[in-house]
């Protein structure tokens, strides 16, 4: 299990190790807000709870314009884990079929690996567009492809405890944190 890092000003950073955590606040740079009581950790001189959520002493700026590389665990998140053709979910694919990276305009033909150019595609769409167009094939995407909202994208791939949610949905709110757990 990972803590729930917090900035000073109660914005979510990122989860790190336990283990991370307790060096942290070991090091008065991080005060606990949550703990784990069932799991305590113990050293020669010291015992303590795991953390489960911390925040940092000291605000830490963070770039609001954060461009995430585009790898498949991020797109498919994006994507809602659907096939941007058919719409066909990963858990109602097939045997032998899974969600591929598709190029809009295929790479040959100029296209670029970027988040306006790449959607989440099953494998059987993938090959029927192949290296063509969609229009050309006769299909259609379902939603334009876009580059996501990092903070969103980073949580929404990131497993956190219900003790961990109310902090990410006390500093973006409720609906941010259903976008996440859909």
């Amino acid at each position: 299990m990972n803590c729930l890092t917090l900035n000073a000003s109660y914005e979510p950073l990122t989860l790190v190790p336990v283990e991370r955590a307790i060096r942290l606040v070991i090091d008065e740079k991080a005060v606990p807000l949550e703990v784990d009581e069932d799991r305590p950790y113990r050293s020669e001189d010291l015992e303590m709870s795991a953390p489960v959520v911390i925040r940092l002493v000291r605000y830490v700026h963070v770039p609001r314009r954060f461009r995430r590389q585009v790898t498949n665990t991020f797109l498919f998140a994006r994507d809602e884990y659907r096939c941007q053709y058919c719409g066909r979910h990963k858990s109602d694919l097939g045997y032998r079929e899974s969600l591929t990276r598709d190029h809009v305009v295929p790479r040959s033909r100029g296209g670029g690996n970027d988040w306006e150019n790449v959607v989440a595609a099953c494998s059987r769409c993938n090959r029927t567009k192949g290296d063509r167009l969609p229009r050309e094939c006769g299909m259609e995407l379902r939603t334009d492809p876009r580059e996501p909202n990092h903070v969103q994208l980073e949580w929404k791939v990131r497993k956190v405890t219900p003790t961990q949610a109310k902090y990410i949905a006390m500093f973006y709110g409720e609906e941010v944190l259903s976008a996440l757990t859909r």
